[in-house]
């Protein structure tokens, strides 16, 4: 059974891997097997790469700004017209991870933050795995795209329009590509994180009374943590384990939806 989650001999490119649930999902394919890209806008962050490295897996960082378009469109050639450079000399897995968030009422939404989010979470989304798409279906390769969405995916969220907006949207990104795709051996699927205790939330969980009434929803009586993704990122990531899931989006909420 364990050779079922065994990926080794697998190179993955992965955004989002410096931090909180990012960085968790990029060590859990290492321990995995699998060697990473890691894609950073800060070179001088190697605190994944140092902890990749000690498990005796290879790790390339190559610099981007996600929210620029440009750099975002150079990203997934750069990296095919010079494979000789990369880990095994191939990618076989992507894990779009990286996203950010503005809070704001919606009625005072500033345009510049909502275009920026749409930018880095969606827009950047969609570029990389279109890219990437292109190459696996060109080298016939079955390879696994997982997108990360969210709670908010399904719900609208409290003063977070531009946030909620996107995630909605990788959602059903997934749910068109996968509709593409999957028939060509490469699986497209989306983890929604529910609340978890990151960087991110750090406003809900300093604010008492919003904290409170997210607790007393959550049948599992606890914020998630970062390490509770690491199953379920090695599950999508293998042909073995989830070759024929495509178009799924795994919610990670502690049964928040299910209630």
């Amino acid at each position: 059974m364990s050779s079922m989650f065994d990926l080794s001999g697998k190179t993955a490119l992965v955004t989002g891997g410096t931090r909180g649930i990012g960085q968790t999902m990029a060590l859990a394919l290492a321990e995995a097997g699998a060697d990473i890209i890691l894609v950073q806008r800060d070179s001088k962050n190697i605190s994944t790469k140092a902890q990749i490295a000690a498990m005796g897996r290879a790790c390339t960082i190559v610099n981007a700004d996600l929210s620029s378009e440009a750099e975002v469109s150079a990203l997934v050639p750069g990296l095919l017209a010079d494979l000789s450079s990369l880990p095994n000399q191939r990618i076989d897995i992507l894990l779009n991870c990286a996203g950010i968030q503005r809070r704001h009422p919606s009625h005072q939404f500033p345009t510049k933050d909502f275009q920026d989010i749409i930018q880095v979470n969606l827009a950047t989304v969609f570029t990389i795995c279109r890219d990437i798409g292109a190459y696996f279906i060109g080298n016939q390769i079955h390879g696994r795209i997982i997108n990360v969405a969210s709670l908010l995916s399904f719900q609208g969220g409290l003063s977070v329009p531009a946030y909620a907006a996107s995630k909605a949207a990788v959602l059903n990104l997934t749910k068109a590509l996968s509709n593409e795709w999957a028939g060509k051996g490469i699986g497209v699927n989306a983890i929604a994180p529910g609340y978890i205790a990151t960087e991110m939330n750090e406003a809900l969980l300093k604010d008492e009374t919003r904290n409170r009434q997210i607790m007393e929803r959550i049948p599992a009586g606890r914020w998630g943590h970062p390490e509770d993704f690491k199953g379920p990122i090695v599950f999508l990531a293998s042909e073995k384990a989830s070759g024929y899931v495509s178009g799924e989006c795994l919610v990670v909420d502690g049964g928040w939806m299910g209630r």
